[in-house]
């Protein structure tokens, strides 16, 4: 197989590391914080970038440093809100309120890009809020409905974070770039947090999965990142709600977890408003 031809298909296998990312965090949740989590995720992914880089000799330097760090401190804050929820919650409900974030870029994009919504993002917005209303109704279970409005709060974070990513886009930063500038503010972020709030001391046994919570996301990142520049964004955008699909499978087969029939019937209103939100996005002007 001709990996560069997959296109769209790469976010198949962005979706498939993501997911086990996601069981990987709520394997080490058991353990270590979620900001810990945090900093190991995003140190290796550092440290990657930072080789690559100097083996083909390109600079990290940028003019642009302010739209990167608004970009990166919002995306350190939801990455732990992330974590958090999938530690607190069912894996297959944590990823879906993350994957509420196409809602909230359309609901951004007028005001952080001048654009005109279609109407039809309306629609989408109410239908997918109707799921995030029966995904988080009150419960006997304050803790959840706690985690979940955090869960959902990583979602509306990383939409705005992918408003300022496609501003990086448009600026001319290269890709590499913008997620080098990420993982080096969450890696200084959870090392802080990790310096003053809480250090789990590691052991040996806990080295593999850290490593691999760090080669699952990295892997996973430049899979998605081949994906929206091979591929068609529509398909790509669709094709990324297979990891809530993968996360439900994960979590029934590793922990048993099942969610109620009214809880799938939210995962899937959340799955269709996105799906509309990614078709009904504007295309950026060309010129």
């Amino acid at each position: 197989m001709n990996l560069p031809r997959l296109g769209s298909l790469w976010m198949l296998v962005a979706a498939f590391f993501f997911a086990i990312m996601g069981v990987l965090v709520k394997l080490g949740a058991e353990k270590f914080g979620s900001a810990e989590l945090v900093f190991y995720r995003s140190l290796f992914g550092l440290l990657f970038i930072i080789f690559v880089a100097r083996y083909r000799q390109v600079s990290l330097k940028t003019r642009l440093i302010n739209t990167h760090m608004k970009r990166a401190i919002l995306g350190f804050a939801s990455l732990i809100c992330f974590f958090f929820a999938i530690s607190e919650l069912p894996l297959a409900t944590a990823v879906t309120l993350n994957y509420t974030s196409p809602l909230f870029l359309a609901m951004a994009m007028p005001f952080m890009l001048h654009e005109k919504p279609r109407k039809i993002l309306i629609l989408a917005v109410i239908i997918g809020f109707i799921g995030v209303a029966l995904l988080l109704k009150p419960s006997l279970h304050m803790d959840e409905l706690i985690a979940g409005t955090i869960g959902l709060l990583s979602g509306a974070m990383a939409g705005v974070v992918y408003v300022h990513v496609t501003q990086l886009g448009r600026a001319g930063e290269p890709d590499w770039r913008t997620v080098f500038y990420f993982t080096l503010v969450c890696t200084i972020g959870g090392g802080l947090w990790m310096l003053f709030y809480r250090f789990t001391p590691l052991e040996w046994a806990d080295l593999p999965l850290l490593l691999g919570l760090g080669v699952s996301a990295t892997i996973a990142q430049l899979a998605l990142t081949r994906a929206y520049r091979t591929g068609s964004p529509l398909v790509v955008g669709s094709l990324a709600y297979t990891t809530v699909l993968l996360a439900s499978l994960f979590g029934i087969l590793i922990w048993g977890e099942t969610l109620s029939s009214d809880r799938w019937l939210a995962v899937g209103l959340i799955v269709l408003s996105g799906i509309i939100s990614v078709s009904a996005t504007p295309k950026p002007n060309k010129g």
